[in-house]
């Protein structure tokens, strides 16, 4: 048996030239194939944006060097799997071209999220929840959102059919033309996002290979500026982005010595351990439950920041400047842990993770049902998270919390607003609740399995859930419900780094997790 689990730890679809690496770390082989990839693409990002810049090469060559190398980065990660991205891609963009661009963002949801959800089902009932840890599905699930979001933006801008003024702040600018087949293949397959993302704005993207993506940044900025009385530069401001990358390197290195420390002496399955559940206090039960998910975020911020890091290396990520005239290289951030670590809030929590994959949502989800918004939003999340039970249990279990939070916080919050201390005690105590009911929503998402996830909200009783419903319902006849961009607009102060930068892209995704 021991043998067996060996032998799954350095299995891999992809290249086995680093096996004496990962045993010699005791880590899975596809986790140093990954750690190594990310750590190559951060260094031929600076390649990129010193030697291969728009100065030095045309937007063909770096087109052409971004979708070559991210395809070998690809085949080296996952093997012969890396045609199932490859194929989604290329038919992709065939509808895309000969597609009825009335229809266009119909068919390429379909045949995206069918594809993915078909690779989703094949890793249930082929793996038997025994996955690599970075199965190909993780950039599969990257390339969905950025071929959907394509398609999408096109139709809005050949048609013309944008909804209303929440359209223009997820796509300030659409796309007019369809794209080439180079640039198609670039914007999806490039080696800056192909394994982690983000997700990015397609015309973000051609600005950022052309040379144009800090010029048009700073227009706005400086255009801003004017519009409030200011006279914009006395000299060409310093955006290089070094500091920003260093800074997310050591936010890096942090969340790794953190998940050799401490991460892996909390097991998460031990929260369903029968002695433990059996014998533990409920003190005890909740008081594990809370520390074990706290430890299991590091490994997602240290990934999605290396990702932003490896972007901002290159030259892309220019979000402007802030008030104080240094450059924001958060355009495409996907956390804000400060952000999640101090959430007062459900929505504010939700605002700060994942945030790429929120815009998304939002921009081809929310803002587009007819009804019953919130619980579509939700569910399109977890089929696109994939198939495992986990996940839909954890998103639909957010569906009664999210209208609770929404009606309590309408129904009490203005009464702690008169002092200041009053306002503390009420930040401190929604700071204790929301990290408690996140814990309890998303212990399923790492759980996976129906038995493990029963256990465990047994071992609870279902407390949350039977608050969250009470608190919906019982609050729903004192206050009718409003458009949820309305409270999204008078929340939007928690979006990531707003505080710090105008926006050009709004981040205020307030229905993922």
């Amino acid at each position: 048996m021991g043998e067996r689990a060996e032998d799954l730890l350095f299995k891999t679809t992809g290249s086995k030239w680093l096996l004496p690496v990962g045993r010699l770390l005791g880590l899975p082989i596809d986790q140093v194939n990954f750690m190594s990839c990310q750590l190559f693409a951060l260094a031929a990002a600076f390649w990129f944006r010193l030697y291969l810049s728009p100065g030095h090469a045309s937007p063909l060559v770096r087109h052409t060097f971004a979708t070559l190398l991210g395809i070998g980065i690809l085949i080296f990660c996952f093997g012969w799997y890396s045609a199932h991205i490859l194929a989604v891609v290329v038919a992709s963009y065939f509808i895309i071209v000969k597609g009825d661009i009335n229809n266009v963002h119909r068919y390429t949801m379909v045949t995206a999220m069918g594809y993915l959800t078909a690779c989703h089902v094949s890793r249930v009932f082929i793996y038997n929840y025994g996955i690599l840890s970075t199965d190909f599905s993780g950039p599969l699930m990257i390339v969905t959102q950025k071929i959907t979001t394509l398609a999408f933006q096109l139709h809005d801008g050949e048609t013309n059919e944008c909804l209303s003024a929440r359209c223009s702040l997820i796509t300030p600018v659409l796309p007019r033309a369809r794209p080439s087949l180079i640039e198609y293949l670039s914007y999806n397959l490039n080696f800056l996002s192909v394994l982690v993302g983000p997700c990015s704005n397609y015309k973000d993207h051609i600005d950022f290979i052309e040379g144009r993506h800090i010029s048009q940044r700073l227009k706005q900025h400086a255009a801003a500026a004017a519009r409030n009385g200011h006279n914009g530069y006395d000299r060409t401001p310093d955006v290089s982005p070094l500091k920003a990358v260093c800074r997310k390197l050591v936010v890096c290195c942090c969340c790794l010595l953190f998940f050799f420390v401490v991460t892996r002496s909390l097991p998460i399955t031990f929260n369903v351990n029968p002695d433990f559940v059996s014998h533990a206090p409920f003190l005890s039960r909740l008081t594990y439950a809370f520390f074990s998910i706290q430890a299991a975020r590091p490994k997602f911020y240290f990934a999605w920041t290396l990702a932003d890091a490896v972007n901002n290396a290159a030259g892309f990520g220019f979000r402007g400047m802030d008030g104080s005239g240094k450059p924001c290289w958060d355009l495409i951030s996907n956390v804000n842990i400060i952000g999640i670590e101090t959430a007062t809030s459900f929505k504010t929590f939700i605002d700060n993770w994942n945030i790429q994959t929120g815009v998304w949502l939002k921009a081809v989800c929310y803002d587009r049902a007819p009804r019953h918004r919130l619980a579509l939003t939700f569910i399109l999340s977890a089929l696109w998270h994939g198939v495992y039970p986990g996940y839909y249990f954890t998103f639909i279990t957010a569906i009664p919390i999210t209208m609770a939070a929404r009606a309590l916080r309408r129904s009490i919050r203005h009464h702690f607003l008169g002092s200041r201390g009053l306002k503390l005690g009420y930040d401190v105590v929604t700071w204790m609740a929301t990290q408690l009911t996140i814990c309890y929503t998303v212990m399923p998402f790492l759980l996976l399995s129906v038995d493990h996830t029963i256990t465990y909200y047994r071992s609870m009783y279902f407390h949350v859930h039977i608050i969250s419903v009470l608190a919906a319902v019982a609050l729903h006849r004192k206050h009718k419900p409003t458009e949820d961009s309305k409270s999204a607009s008078s929340s939007s102060s928690s979006a990531p780094s707003s505080s710090q930068c105008q926006p050009v892209h709004s981040n205020n995704n307030k229905k993922v997790l």
